[in-house]
């Protein structure tokens, strides 16, 4: 009697079984009273992470959808997808202050970069040996990111950069920076724009970390003072800063609006805690937060299946990160509402932590109301915004 062949790898119940059995070797089980960090609420100690991804490592279990020869395991958006969902069900550090490097920079680089800078910048994100922030948001240039005004002008076989940025997560101690800089002023705003990797080291730079109301210093106020920037460290050419800015801004909507570490799973767990027996009104809502979770799980997945079938990714970005902006904030004064007195006395209580953190959730990666825009102008087809100054080269503006 011929034995039954073992499930196909490359299908998504081989690949889950696979992954699952090779993880199981390597990590503990995810303990269901596991405490939810969300965005790194709290949290410095990087060497626990390290270490994570570092066990990872070999197996590209922790960037999945990147190429083998980089690290990865060479899967597309819906196997890489699976490999993940796997992943989240052991017990991991938190990882947030990875986060820009491997779910926004990495991509962004295998997109835009050269091969030389492939091997240089992506291995030491892929382990967490390097961290990356991101240099985007100024005082004068958050909603409206292409108004951006630090300026980078060329000098003998590199360039000099003047300007600040602002809201740059984790740039206190991270190695480099993805940074956009205005290097020509002559032509329209999107069009002046240019990318390069920064190293955070270099001479000129001053970080100024902003507390947050739960005590965290993990935004920064960033300044430039004629720092010098190899041209070895342009991402694309010249003035083509904008579209490594969309590629990396569609990744982080993407990443937050996966959950940001809260499951159904923990939802439930809340809801058979204390203080939720016999409230029915909490239960209530604990059981509409966990149907937003699945929803947002579902939407994901119709997502990942259109991008695999070669769809172009559209707004589901923008009302995922819409939907998981409104749950996690109702989570966080469900969390705080059911412990009572303690909920409010305790700084290393899980959910006090969530609740001071969640008002930065919805400026985090593009306001709700840039969300809102990008719905109603592709979705709804509502008239755009107003942008008087979409044509006009930057220099020649009113305001310059």
């Amino acid at each position: 009697m011929t034995a039954s062949p073992g499930p196909d790898p490359l299908e998504p119940a081989g690949l889950r079984a696979a992954v699952a059995e090779a993880l199981t070797a390597l990590l503990e089980p995810r303990r269901s009273g596991s405490r939810t960090t969300v965005l790194g609420a709290g949290n410095d100690d990087l060497e626990p992470g390290r270490r994570f991804l570092r066990t990872l490592s070999d197996g590209g279990y922790a960037t999945p959808g990147w190429p083998v020869e980089h690290g990865g395991m060479g899967l597309d958006p819906a196997a890489a997808e699976v490999v993940l969902e796997v992943l989240s069900g052991f017990e991991a550090p938190d990882l947030y202050p990875f986060m820009i490097g491997l779910d926004l920079v990495g991509p962004t680089l295998l997109a835009h970069a050269s091969a030389e800078q492939h091997r240089r910048w992506l291995d030491r994100i892929r382990t967490g040996e390097d961290i990356w922030c991101q240099l985007f948001s100024e005082p004068d240039a958050g909603s409206d990111l292409a108004n951006l005004k630090a300026r980078a002008g060329r000098d003998g076989d590199g360039w000099v950069l003047n300007g600040s940025k602002v809201w740059s997560s984790r740039a206190h101690y991270a190695q480099w920076g993805l940074l956009l800089a205005r290097t020509d002023g002559s032509v329209p705003k999107h069009r002046g724009i240019t990318a390069f990797g920064l190293d955070m080291t270099s001479p000129g730079i001053t970080v100024r970390p902003l507390v947050q109301m739960n005590g965290d210093a993990h935004f920064n106020e960033v300044f430039f003072d004629d720092v010098r920037i190899p041209d070895a460290d342009r991402i694309g050419e010249p003035g083509e800063g904008w579209r490594v800015a969309i590629t990396c801004l569609s990744h982080e909507r993407g990443a937050l609006a996966g959950g940001l570490g809260v499951s159904p799973a923990q939802v439930v767990a809340l809801a058979r805690g204390p203080g939720m027996a016999g409230c029915d009104v909490r239960r209530d809502r604990a059981a509409r937060d966990w149907a937003t979770l699945r929803v947002l799980e579902w939407s994901g997945q119709r997502a990942l299946a259109a991008r695999r079938a070669g769809a172009v990714p559209g707004a589901e970005g923008s009302l995922a990160k819409l939907g998981t902006n409104g749950v996690l904030k109702d989570l966080a004064s469900l969390g705080v509402e059911a412990q009572g007195p303690a909920g409010t006395l305790d700084p290393d209580e899980q959910w006090q932590s969530l609740l001071l953190l969640s008002p930065s959730i919805s400026i985090r990666g593009g306001t709700d109301e840039i969300q809102r825009n990008i719905v109603g102008e592709r979705v709804l087809g509502l008239p755009p915004e107003p942008r008087v100054d979409k044509d006009r080269p930057f220099d020649q503006r009113p305001d310059r």
